[in-house]
């Protein structure tokens, strides 16, 4: 009796027992499961969030570079990477491995014995003219130990062109304005010291400070007009504009110039109408034929045609058969002041800035410009405008 009881108890305990550790084993798996399943949330979530962090710098306009405090890369947004030209994975690297620019590692030890520096230019020596303007700071933690450097870069490249070019406008006025004023201020001296008694020559000087007068006169109203261009202030009346009777009202304004130097005009433009402005082409046409004459060969020939491109534009052109301009020297015409042959530019009387206001007169219809040329054999200017 006892026995039995002793076989049934045992047997209970033995299934109890194995009951029992199946029931933990199944808990600790389900406790495993769990822990990995947070864990594998928690990894996910600093995923997002690196994500969502990644997405905000590189919608950033400024450049981001954070270091880590043993001044390695430890994020760079796609800002930074267009500014130095980068296309490789920067993460882990130090600064001179990544960009090779001492300049920025001598900055970012300033910075952190600083712990700040602001407003720092900086002009990479990988590119032709690239400045940027660096604002650091050193990172730290609760307990205020170093923990890594942050810095963050605007491009001050177009703030830079546009500084050089202000100072190369104001220089470039003032010497303009400067050899014609001498020149009057010089010729009136002598008059007043007694070159007035002599009829001969106090024409010959009078004419000659008319000369430079006129020639004030013509540069103080190309500035005006270049000034009013770039400002946007010119508004333009746009309407269909026959464009072959506006080759003839330009060769008939300037007919007696072309004669005195023995030049030949020809009108070969097709019937064409352009959306524009008439008084704006009228100026473009009368610019770009005026220097043909002027740079065209002595008995030479000047010729304006055209056609459609077939986008919905017109392009007209003006030829003259003259020396030519050097091929290094085309990408730089349209720019104020620029003269292939400055002291010839002068003598015929230009200012150098009548093909910066064809530039921008064209632009402001929505058309280009350029000019194509061989050396001794002439030149020729297109421009195209809307169709009407």
């Amino acid at each position: 009796m006892w026995f039995a009881l002793t076989l049934i108890l045992s047997a209970a305990l033995v299934h109890l027992h194995f009951w029992w550790r199946g029931k933990l084993r199944a808990q600790s798996r389900q406790q495993a499961a769990d822990l990995a399943a947070g864990q594998r949330q928690q990894q996910q979530q600093r995923l997002d969030a690196q994500a969502q962090q990644q997405v905000l710098f590189n919608s950033m306009l400024e450049g981001l570079l954070l270091l880590d405090k043993n001044r390695r890369i430890n994020l760079a947004n796609r800002a930074f990477n267009n500014l130095f030209g980068l296309k490789l994975e920067l993460r882990g690297k130090t600064i001179l491995e990544a960009l090779r620019v001492h300049e920025l590692e001598a900055l970012v030890q300033r910075v952190e014995a600083e712990g700040q520096v602001l407003e720092h230019e900086l002009k990479l020596p990988e590119f032709s003219e690239r400045w940027l303007q660096v604002n650091a700071a050193v990172i730290t933690n609760a307990a205020g130990e170093r923990e890594g450097t942050i810095l963050v870069f605007h491009d001050l490249t177009r703030l830079k062109q546009l500084e050089r070019q202000r100072e190369e406008f104001v220089a470039n006025v003032s010497h303009e304005l400067r050899t014609p004023l001498s020149l009057i201020k010089g010729y009136v001296e002598t008059l007043l010291d007694g070159a007035r008694d002599n009829p001969e020559v106090a024409e010959r000087f009078l004419k000659i400070i008319e000369r430079n007068a006129n020639r004030l006169d013509l540069l103080i109203q190309d500035l005006l007009a270049i000034s009013a261009l770039e400002s946007g202030k010119v508004t333009l009346v746009l309407q269909p504009t026959d464009l072959r009777p506006l080759v003839e009202k330009v060769f008939n304004d300037l007919h007696s110039r072309a004669e005195n130097k023995g030049v030949k005009l020809l009108n070969e433009l097709p019937a064409l109408t352009a959306k524009a402005d008439v008084n704006r082409v009228d100026q473009v046409l009368a610019n770009l034929v005026d220097n043909a004459i002027k740079y065209g060969r002595v008995q030479g020939c000047v010729s304006v045609g055209g056609g459609e491109t077939g986008d919905g534009k017109l392009e007209i052109f003006v030829r003259d058969d003259g020396l030519g301009i050097p091929t290094a020297a085309l990408d730089r015409i349209f720019e104020r002041f620029y003269r292939v042959d400055k002291a010839r530019s002068r003598d015929q009387g230009g200012t150098g800035l009548g093909l910066s206001i064809v530039k921008h007169i064209v632009q402001s219809h929505g058309g280009e410009v350029r000019a194509t040329s061989e050396p001794g054999k002439g030149a020729t200017f297109f421009f195209t405008l809307p169709k009407a």
